[in-house]
């Protein structure tokens, strides 16, 4: 890459909208690049000071779940060139894990996460910002698979947790951030020629002059 500031892709949509599925999508197709992904929900606060019921009531789906202060703090040191210590979360635990992932600068750095766009400060370190947008019953659908299968949880305790923060939160929060985005992109990962535009657009920075 020809210049010396790094691209920064923001990704963001609600929970269950295919924004991870997106964002390796184009980190695969752009394979040999100099590239890092960010996710956000890596910097959920850290819950030490709480027991686990207390932890397990936080809303998830609220801005002040997330330190986003550190994660403005580290996208704008590898944006300087500095390597960081990326924060990683305890799904089970419902807290942050003591153990850092070293992330060193790269050309392009991906962030995904359901709130992204809601912080004007970190709205305003993103170059291209994607918000994929998903039916409610789809991503509803996937966000059960994904917790039951993944994360441990209980059909009912998924079920509660949509209906008494994901869904509000997600109207209230994420969707007005669509007036943002660059590319509104339907349908996630099914959404090959929303992606080959993606990727093409990508490939013209990498190689600019």
């Amino acid at each position: 890459m020809k210049n010396s500031k790094p691209v920064i892709i923001g990704v963001t949509g609600g929970s269950g909208s295919g924004k991870t599925t997106v964002s390796e999508e184009i980190f695969n197709r752009l394979a040999g690049e100099s590239m890092v992904m960010l996710p956000q929900d890596a910097y959920y606060n850290d819950q030490s000071d709480m027991d686990m019921e207390a932890r397990k009531a936080v809303n998830y789906d609220h801005p002040d779940a997330f330190d986003t202060a550190l994660l403005i703090k580290q996208l704008k040191q590898l944006i300087g060139g500095e390597t960081i210590e990326r924060p990683t979360y305890n799904y089970a635990e419902y807290n942050r894990s003591p153990e850092t992932i070293t992330i060193a600068p790269a050309d392009i750095i991906i962030v995904e996460g359901i709130l992204l766009f809601n912080n004007p400060e970190l709205r305003d370190l993103l170059d291209i910002k994607i918000y994929v947008d998903t039916d409610d019953d789809i991503r509803f659908i996937r966000r059960m698979q994904r917790d039951v299968n993944e994360r441990g949880r209980t059909i009912e305790s998924v079920v509660n947790q949509y209906l008494a923060t994901a869904k509000p939160m997600y109207h209230q929060f994420i969707e007005p951030t669509k007036r943002y985005a660059d590319i509104i992109l339907p349908e996630g990962g099914a959404n090959k020629v929303g992606i080959n535009m993606i990727e093409a657009q990508l490939r013209v920075i990498l190689n600019a002059d």
